[in-house]
């Protein structure tokens, strides 16, 4: 297990750095705005240039600034989302897989309803009620995208924690005395923070994906500035026809990357967590005597497979 070191993994190197860059983007994006994203102050249809980096739309308005400041409406809805979606299903899911019975059957089939609603309808119509504020709201959006967002990694966390609940150390929890609440919370989350980590990535991505579509289909405010309305907005002014590809490219763009960073992390993550394919983790000597490449090529997973020794009276299964 020493040998095994995760941030040495590519995948995981990265994409933190893809997710490390936005984030900072996230922060000091609307500061490093060269201009104010809505203001009508520009010649119309600019296409790029020193002065406008990613020109101007057809109302005037720098392209450019609309991008770095919509980085912080997405990412910020995309973490609320992420992070109380896992909240929740974390306390679904564990209460489920281990006090069982009855609250297992009301929090499974809880889980399975929202697993068969389909999550863009439901969205659509949970958005529809909000008030106009609301909809310019981050955190508001964000709260009602993790009620679809939360489901999956509670089927999964139930599905770890039932394989935990009769392990030695939660019997021996049990008979010191501990109570649920105290086991559930110490003794058997802490061996599920892999997957935790795992899901909460996933459910981030979910989010942005989520947002930017409400976004792009005009559910929320349009004066609020995210990717996705930025594509609204080049939708609404015909700029693919135009041409105009510096308007809808970039957001575009941003969330191809951003999804890219986290489901590099979420394969690490499962190299991780997965003992058939540490070898991504391994050290250079370790990988050197499993016969290896030094540097695996990027996006792929490399196995280290078993080397099976047989005498005439045991079997040795084991990893050089």
């Amino acid at each position: 297990m020493s040998a095994v070191r995760l941030p040495r993994s590519p995948k995981v190197l990265v994409g933190a750095g893809i997710v490390g860059f936005f984030v900072i983007l996230t922060v000091v994006g609307p500061w490093l705005a060269p201009d104010n994203p809505s203001a009508t102050i520009f010649p119309p249809n600019l296409t790029p240039s020193a002065s406008h980096w990613l020109g101007t739309t057809t109302l005037g308005q720098d392209i450019f600034s609309q991008l770095l400041v919509g980085a912080r409406a997405t990412m910020v809805v995309a973490l609320v989302a992420g992070v109380v979606a896992t909240i929740f299903s974390m306390t679904v899911g564990v209460a489920a897989g281990y006090l069982g019975g009855k609250t297992d059957d009301g929090l499974s089939l809880l889980s399975n309803v929202f697993l068969a609603i389909p999550g863009l309808p439901l969205l659509i119509v949970i958005d529809s009620y909000l008030p106009a504020g609301g909809r310019s709201n981050a955190f508001a959006i964000g709260l009602i995208i993790s009620l679809t967002g939360w489901a999956w990694g509670a089927r999964v966390l139930r599905a770890q924690t039932m394989s935990l609940r009769n392990r030695d150390f939660v019997e021996a929890a049990r008979i010191i005395g501990e109570s649920r609440r105290r086991i559930m919370l110490f003794e058997i989350a802490p061996n599920l923070l892999p997957v935790l980590a795992s899901s909460l990535l996933f459910t981030i991505l979910y989010s942005i994906g989520a947002y930017v579509t409400l976004a792009y289909v005009g559910l929320t405010s349009t004066a609020v500035w995210n990717w996705g309305t930025m594509m609204f907005w080049a939708q609404a002014n015909n700029a693919p026809l135009a041409n105009e590809w510096y308007w809808f490219v970039p957001p575009g763009i941003c969330i191809a990357l951003i999804g890219t960073g986290l489901a590099l992390m979420n394969f690490g993550i499962d190299e991780f967590i997965n003992p058939r394919l540490r070898a991504a983790g391994l050290s250079s000597k370790v990988r050197r005597a499993s016969g290896l490449p030094r540097r695996p090529r990027l996006g792929y997973t490399p196995v280290a497979r078993s080397a099976l020794r047989t005498s005439p009276t045991t079997t040795k299964i084991g990893v050089r």
